[in-house]
């Protein structure tokens, strides 16, 4: 067997990343005009259903202008799950308001009940919609990750917002290619549901431009506001007149010719993780203390990461220990992102109830997943993980 380094998650650039990219350094266009950008938000519309996508940055970008656009205000609260990425909180930060973290649930997504909990017990009406008692301050929205490419419930969490007057805002940065396929949302892609939605197209995502992201809706003002303030609010493009401060975070037009390239690739991206993910199901269904995190009923996730769940009580190791020991055979697996109301610039903010979470964060190792991935590379990981059980 191989002992070459297999890395947790690459990008794979077959398609025509090079051609496009040619093309726009032959014609001169490399920033923000271009065709490409205009393709590839016309790509994204058509392959989400959606009426409008604005290419931005990066993700935190997006999110950042999202909350803007849901009308988030200076000194809010926005609930946000405590198991994610930093950049979900900075974003809230960026918009000048404040996190309120709140639970995951058991597919590591945000805890609808906790939400509402928080909404009935830690809260009042105001004349606007929430008030945290604590602090008095407005709660203007929230905002779920589909943490790993998996949807969260929002068929109970949209309602649940619009009983008590909130925006939904989907961060959505791991998540293209996902769908429900059942229930409320059935039919419906992955950051298309609320007031707004967010894509990343980082390297390690399912889709790259090497950086970059997309703020999707259907609200036809929220996305003229976005697309305002990312291109530094000037309503007078010839002689430089701005309305308000904005900011420089449009999308290149070499980024969006690569991101145009994989998108044409996506459909067999998605098969392959799919493949993948079913194979370590298998592979590992009869390995003592490692349970594979599935998909939520009702759910088409795109499977970015594959998750495992490492009981030390019956695997004999636990997750650090298990994280080192495959680094030692040059397999790279990394755990979840530390919790954010652990985080030193975000202590003192509300964490309601939060008691899920950090099993996940003592637990929880994601293994290599990129969308290359062979069925050999796959029987690599898991003989290795038996090899690790049985030196135990």
């Amino acid at each position: 067997m191989s002992d070459a380094f297999l890395p947790l998650s690459v990008p794979v650039l077959a398609g025509r990343e090079w051609e496009y990219v040619k093309d726009c350094l032959d014609g001169g266009w490399v920033s923000s005009a271009g065709s490409y950008v205009t393709r590839f938000e016309t790509a994204l519309r058509a392959l989400l259903d959606v009426p409008h996508a604005v290419a931005v940055v990066n993700g935190t970008a997006g999110l950042h202008m999202g909350l803007l656009a849901a009308g988030v205000r200076p000194g809010d609260r926005v609930i946000v799950p405590t198991l994610t990425f930093m950049a979900t909180a900075n974003a809230v930060r960026h918009a000048g308001a404040e996190p309120v973290f709140v639970d995951c649930d058991a597919y590591m997504n945000i805890d609808v009940e906790g939400v509402a909990s928080y909404l009935d017990e830690a809260c009042e009406s105001g004349a606007d919609g929430p008030v945290e008692r604590a602090s008095g301050a407005p709660v203007r929205a929230v905002l779920p990750v589909h943490v790993y490419g998996r949807p969260a419930d929002l068929g109970a969490l949209a309602p649940l917002a619009a009983a008590h007057g909130l925006a939904v805002v989907e961060d959505a940065t791991e998540a293209l290619g996902s769908r429900w396929i059942a229930g409320a949302c059935a039919g419906r892609a992955a950051g298309t549901v609320g007031h707004g939605g967010v894509l990343s197209f980082n390297g390690n995502k399912i889709v790259t431009c090497g950086g970059g992201g997309a703020y999707l809706t259907s609200d036809d003002d929220a996305a003229a506001r976005v697309r305002h303030l990312t291109t530094q609010a000037k309503v007078d493009t010839r002689r430089f007149i701005h309305d308000e401060i904005g900011w420089n975070y449009r999308l290149t037009n070499v980024a969006a010719a690569i991101g145009l390239a994989q998108l044409e690739e996506l459909p067999g991206f998605l098969a392959a993780k799919r493949r993948c993910h079913e194979l370590y199901r298998e592979s590992l269904a009869d390995v003592p203390g490692l349970t594979l995190v599935g998909e939520q009923p009702g759910t088409a996730t795109n499977h970015w990461f594959h998750s495992v769940l490492v009981d030390p009580d019956r695997f004999g190791r636990d997750r650090e220990a298990l994280m080192e020991a495959l680094a030692e055979r040059s397999i790279e697996s990394r755990p979840v992102w530390g919790l954010l109301h652990e985080q030193a610039p975000l202590r003192g903010c509300t964490a309601w109830r939060i008691a899920r979470a950090p099993r996940f964060w003592r637990t929880a190792l994601n293994l290599p997943c990129s969308s290359d991935l062979r069925a050999a590379d796959v029987e690599r990981v898991v003989e290795s993980l038996r090899a690790i059980q049985e030196a135990a």
